[in-house]
């Protein structure tokens, strides 16, 4: 039987903070989990969890990944806690680590979520910066080996703003040697720290593209994937954006010129008819809602290792 591996790093800060093998593996239970092969359990174990940033999938998905392993979860909504009223982070996070087994945080800066681990004596996952959103990055290469079996000759086109999404799907592609191209306007590129630390990684560097024309870059593309063009905190800059967007949504003249086999994946919530039409969210190509339904069991199966 398949058993968690206790990972190398005791946080989950970066898609970094892990190797390509212990990738393959938590993918590997992930698996497992979702077909019901695994039963493992960590009785009185709790998940903390700090949300600074509205959630669905990312707080529910936690939040029945610990149920079902066994675990409880306590929710602590700063507005409701002494987070919201400026209390210091190495302060919180040196008292919580004294009721929780493992924290999950979403919030703004990575440097917060870096100052959480440096004082957390249990481990700290990243549930989402504006860096970084590791967890969903996790999911969505589940999703991908589900279709396609392994990653050989997959080719990732990402079809947006340079975000968190495109940062993680970024490195992971470099830990797993998959071909990524990011297709955005001018301007709206990937972090450069990000790109730097991708190509140092990647076997070969050619595989990641950063690029400026849609059509282009679908050519022959398995995997076409796309985010809100306006992440949370950027609502000031949404006129702006649409305007810069309007040529990256994704539609039935780009799918038509991607592979005849490609998947299309949104990590939700999405706009319909703006970054993605709705009429591409809804075709037989689309695995939007199976990638949704990955982030309970890449994020079970993440746990399990955690806590192993």
């Amino acid at each position: 039987m398949l058993n968690p591996i206790k990972l190398a790093s005791k946080n989950f800060l970066s898609s970094l903070d892990t190797s390509s093998e212990e990738i393959f593996h938590i993918l590997d239970l992930a698996k497992n989990f979702k077909n019901k092969d695994l039963n493992i359990k960590f009785k009185e174990k709790v998940l903390g969890l700090i949300f600074d940033k509205s959630s669905t999938r990312t707080r529910v998905s936690f939040q029945v990944a610990m149920s079902r392993l066994g675990g409880t979860t306590v929710d602590l909504n700063p507005t409701t806690s002494q987070i919201g009223r400026g209390e210091p982070i190495k302060d919180t996070a040196r008292v919580l680590s004294k009721y929780c087994d493992v924290l999950a945080i979403r919030t703004f800066d990575q440097s917060d979520l870096e100052e959480y681990a440096k004082w957390s004596s249990k481990p700290v996952i990243n549930a989402l910066t504006d860096l970084e959103h590791p967890c969903q990055a996790l999911a969505d290469m589940m999703t991908i080996k589900e279709e396609f079996i392994d990653f050989n000759d997959v080719v990732l086109t990402f079809i947006g703003d340079g975000n968190n999404v495109a940062n993680s799907l970024i490195l992971c592609g470099a830990l797993l040697d998959i071909e990524v191209r990011i297709v955005c306007p001018k301007g709206y590129e990937p972090s450069n720290l990000v790109v730097n630390k991708a190509k140092e990684i990647y076997k070969n560097k050619n595989l990641l593209k950063i690029t400026h024309d849609p059509l282009s870059a679908v050519q022959g593309a398995n995997v076409l994937y796309t985010d809100v063009w306006s992440s949370m905190g950027e609502e000031n800059q949404k006129e702006e954006k649409d305007k810069a967007f309007h040529r990256f949504t994704i539609d039935r003249n780009l799918v038509r010129n991607a592979d005849k086999d490609a998947i299309i994946l949104h990590c939700l919530p999405a706009y319909r008819d703006k970054e993605i039409t709705d009429e591409v969210i809804e075709s037989k190509k689309s695995r939007i809602f199976e990638q949704a339904e990955n982030r309970l069991h890449a994020q079970q199966a993440l746990l399990s290792c955690i806590l192993s």
